[in-house]
C-alpha cells in the first residue's frame, strides 16, 4: 500500500491559494498514457512550480504520490458517459488506497449506476482520512456538493454535462457565481488554455486553478497546431 497524503481541508487550502494544479491525465490509445509518462509529466509540473497535481487511476496516482513531493489529487474515470469520473465508493477508496490527499468525484446530479450519492462517497472519503474535491458543472451543484461535505469544488464538468453550455474558454461566469454563493475553495478547471486564463479565473475568484491539456498533453497540443496551418 502507498503511504497515503494526509491533509487537512484548512491545511490544503492554505497550501493552494493561488496556485496551480497541473493535471497529469492522457485519453485512451493515446502515446502519453502510461505510468512512466505520466509520473514524468508529474515531475516535470513539481518542477516548474504546480502546487499539487490531479491524476488518474489508481496504479497512476500510487506511482505519481512515491515519486512527486507534492499533494495529489486522484479520480478514477470508469468509461466515458454519464457519471463516470470516480462514480462509486469503491472508486473513490481506491484512490484514497492509492494515497491520494485529495479524491476528485462527479457531483452532478446525475444517477450513479450503483444507486450511491455524492454524499455517500464524501461520507466514505472523509472516514478514510482523504478530502472531496466536487466536479460540477452548474451553480446548483456546487452549493449542493458543499452542502454535502465537499473540501473543494471545481468547475471541472461546466460544458461537458447534456444541457449546460460550453464556453470557447473557462467557464469564468461559474467560477464567480459559486465564489460569491459558497465558503468552500472554488477551484477553476476546464478550457484554460493560456496563462491570461489562469489569471483571469483566479480574478472572478477562484481560489486555485487546475491546467491539463495545455501543459500535458503533447498530441492535443500537436493537433491543434496542424489544425492551424490547415486554415492557411
Amino acid at each position: 500500500m502507498t503511504t497515503r497524503q494526509t491533509w487537512t481541508a484548512a491545511d490544503l487550502a492554505a497550501e493552494l491559494r493561488g496556485r496551480l494544479i497541473v493535471s497529469c491525465q492522457a485519453p485512451p490509445g493515446d502515446p502519453m498514457r502510461e505510468t512512466g509518462a505520466l509520473v514524468r509529466l508529474a515531475r516535470s509540473g513539481a518542477a516548474g512550480g504546480g502546487a499539487a497535481i490531479r491524476a488518474n487511476e489508481p496504479d497512476v496516482v500510487a506511482a505519481i504520490v512515491a515519486a512527486v513531493d507534492l499533494p495529489v489529487i486522484g479520480l478514477w474515470k470508469d468509461g466515458d458517459t454519464g457519471v463516470y469520473i470516480t462514480p462509486t465508493v469503491r472508486h473513490a477508496l481506491a484512490i484514497v488506497e492509492a494515497g491520494a490527499a485529495v479524491v476528485a468525484a462527479d457531483a452532478t446530479e446525475r444517477q450513479r449506476a450503483d444507486g450511491s450519492t455524492f454524499a455517500d462517497l464524501v461520507a466514505a472519503v472523509h472516514a478514510a482520512g482523504a478530502l472531496v474535491m466536487a466536479d460540477v458543472s452548474t451553480l446548483a451543484e456546487g452549493v449542493t456538493a458543499a452542502e454535502q461535505g465537499a473540501d473543494f469544488v471545481s468547475t471541472t464538468l461546466s460544458g461537458y454535462v447534456p444541457g449546460t453550455p460550453k464556453t470557447r474558454g473557462p467557464d469564468l461566469t461559474l467560477v464567480a457565481e459559486l465564489a460569491a454563493a459558497i465558503d468552500v475553495p472554488v477551484v477553476a478547471e476546464g478550457r484554460i488554455n493560456t496563462p491570461q486564463d489562469a489569471a483571469a479565473a483566479l480574478a472572478r475568484g477562484a481560489h486555485s486553478v487546475v491546467v491539463g491539456t495545455a501543459i500535458t498533453a503533447p498530441t492535443a497540443l500537436t493537433a491543434r497546431f496542424v489544425a492551424g496551418l490547415t486554415k492557411h
